[in-house]
């Protein structure tokens, strides 16, 4: 199921996505907030009356006619992992950490996923990620590995837009990785039933139409479970909490000469079995 946050003329809404339309989850429990968190908290109640609902019912709206926005517009947390695919290693000329390297994107970084991405006034050093997003679904601490799915709402496709410069300046990489519309995720969640395994989905990354990575999430080193167990160790994970799982080989930062990212590029992520993620990179305005 493709769970979906858009705005139509009557305001911000939830959705799910059937073939090319919507279906207002509104219409059906008028009680739901237009925010995301609400669906997840709600989801027990619900799940198991939405194919039946899926199935019965027309789309409220096409999607082409809505704006589809970040499926969780205000996270609590958005946490990214690097270093955690071989290639990208390699490309980059480090070792093969021992340990998960994880850092924070400001919550303020999230945006919708064909929404313009900026182009910050502070740097020509903007760089690329594709990867594989994790929304978590239930509050947790100390997950086993083995238990890590029950706690996994979906799946979004995102991209980890970097700020090279300032992201190599210091050993701590959270102001690069933090400006504002850095992190695109959509175009909706995928619930893991649709998914399956997590770690079979091939992901590309393609700048005006020209493949700039290309790889699967089998090539993942610390895997999506992993990951989930790691981090509960440290904190509290919460419904809504933002995962980045990781980019491939393939980003401007490692070509001869470094390929930053200009004006007028359009920067595009796809999952086998999500979906797409577009941006237009444009110059911030003041």
């Amino acid at each position: 199921m493709k769970l979906v946050r858009y705005a139509d003329k009557s305001g911000n809404r939830l959705g799910v996505v059937k073939n090319d339309g919507v279906l207002d989850l509104h219409k059906h429990w008028p009680a739901l907030s237009d925010d995301m968190l609400g669906l997840i908290q709600m989801w027990p109640d619900i799940a198991s009356a939405l194919p039946k609902l899926v199935a019965d019912s027309a789309p409220d709206a096409a999607l082409a006619d809505v704006r589809l926005l970040a499926p969780v517009g205000r996270p609590g947390k958005v946490l990214a992992i690097g270093l955690n695919c071989a290639d990208h290693i390699k490309e980059t000329g480090q070792k093969t950490p021992p340990h998960q390297i994880w850092f924070t994107k400001a919550v303020t970084s999230v945006n919708a996923p064909f929404d313009p991405i900026e182009l910050p006034m502070a740097s020509e050093q903007v760089d690329y990620e594709a990867e594989l997003v994790v929304i978590i679904g239930k509050r947790c601490k100390h997950v086993a590995k083995e238990r890590a799915p029950e706690v996994v709402f979906g799946y979004c496709a995102g991209n980890d837009v970097s700020v090279r410069d300032w992201q190599l300046r210091t050993s701590q990489w959270v102001l690069g990785k933090s400006f504002d519309t850095h992190a695109p995720i959509g175009p909706w969640i995928v619930t893991p039933d649709e998914i399956g395994d997590p770690h079979t989905l091939d992901i590309r990354c393609l700048v005006n139409g020209e493949p700039r990575q290309s790889s699967n999430t089998r090539h993942l080193i610390f895997n999506v479970f992993d990951q989930i167990a790691h981090l509960s160790n440290a904190m509290t994970l919460e419904p809504g909490d933002v995962l980045f799982t990781g980019t491939p080989g393939g980003v401007g930062l490692a070509m001869n000469p470094p390929r930053w990212l200009k004006a007028g590029d359009r920067v595009r992520v796809e999952i086998e079995r999500i979906g797409a993620i577009e941006g237009l990179m444009r110059p911030e305005a003041l």
